[in-house]
């Protein structure tokens, strides 16, 4: 596996885990927005970039693959986890910024507001119909339940002689 992620396929946010997949965005940095042409004072490229990075932690268990997401301030109505073909989990949400008064001075703006989406591609001992998600004081929490390893059976064999 190349260290270097290449552009032509899904960038990772690890290059050393294959399962996470983050959207390529070939405009991020850049001191414009793509998506909307607004001329507020606050550039809502900077708004959403560090939304858009929501970090996740996964973790496997005997039982399933558990993937915890802190989304402070957002309602479970804001949060979409969606299942999609070749095993692919997918969390999206969008936090709206604030509406700006006229009358408002703004001395420091450090929440982040936007869209986020994340992709993680399960392993194939997953069972994809059994994924469940809860969301509770901010923090999303997604199960996917792991297919039950069957363990080889052992049979004696009694010795004649």
């Amino acid at each position: 596996m190349s260290l270097i992620p290449s552009i032509f396929s899904s960038r990772r946010s690890n290059v050393f885990d294959q399962f996470s997949i983050d959207i390529w965005d070939p405009f991020s940095g850049f001191p414009f927005n793509t998506l909307t042409t607004s001329n507020n004072s606050l550039s809502s490229t900077r708004d959403t970039s560090a939304f858009v990075n929501t970090r996740i932690d996964w973790k496997e268990t005997p039982e399933a693959h558990i993937f915890k997401a802190d989304l402070p301030g957002l309602k479970k109505e804001e949060v979409k986890v969606e299942v999609e073909e070749g095993r692919v989990l997918q969390i999206s949400g969008e936090r709206s910024r604030e509406q700006e008064e006229k009358t408002d001075t703004w001395h420091r703006v450090e929440r982040c507001s936007g869209k986020f989406l994340r992709q993680f591609r399960l392993p194939e001992n997953v069972k994809m119909d059994e994924v469940k998600a809860s969301m509770e004081n901010g923090v999303l929490t997604v199960t996917v339940p792991k297919v039950e390893e069957k363990k080889p059976e052992v049979k004696s064999i009694e010795i004649s002689g």
